[in-house]
């Protein structure tokens, strides 16, 4: 038998677990919205700064073997060219504001971290598609993000 001052002194400990538990919960919920409010992208581990500060061979490395064999048998002027433009439009904005756009032919460029953030306008056989430049994008064609065709509807209503 339990006397009244143990029930009691049972029934105050379990309840100040139980509030310490909830605060212990609130503070987790909170730090996981922390963590989620920054998203940190990473290309092969590696964080936007780390990528732009590796040497062209180092960043070669890191790509697909059909890229890395591109960048191996080097890169041709125009590819240079576009580049040079992609720097030039980047230069001198004031934070937050979006470089123009610039337009390439290069459906078969290859997105490099530096071009991370550029407005790039894409032909795509009869017009030209303007693509933002995003992290994700390290790696691919410039291509993937301009479809040269427009899908077919089958049966939805056409305007």
């Amino acid at each position: 038998q339990m006397c009244i001052r143990d029930r009691y002194q049972r029934r105050v400990h379990g309840e100040l677990i139980f509030k310490i538990n909830i605060l212990m919960a609130d503070q987790q919920e909170i730090q996981k919205k922390k963590d989620r409010s920054v998203r940190r992208y990473t290309y092969r581990g590696l964080e936007l700064d780390q990528l732009m500060a590796l040497s062209n061979e180092k960043l070669i490395e890191l790509f697909n073997s059909r890229q890395r064999r591109r960048f191996n048998r080097g890169l041709k002027h125009k590819y240079s060219r576009f580049i040079n433009k992609l720097r030039k439009a980047k230069k001198n904005l004031q934070p937050g504001e979006k470089p123009p756009a610039v337009r390439t032919h290069l459906r078969n460029a290859i997105v490099v971290p530096e071009m991370v953030g550029n407005q790039i306008s894409v032909h795509r056989g009869n017009a030209f598609n303007t693509v933002e430049v995003k992290f994700d994008m390290i790696g691919r064609y410039l291509g993937e993000f301009a479809i040269t065709y427009k899908p077919n509807l089958h049966g939805r209503f056409k305007v």
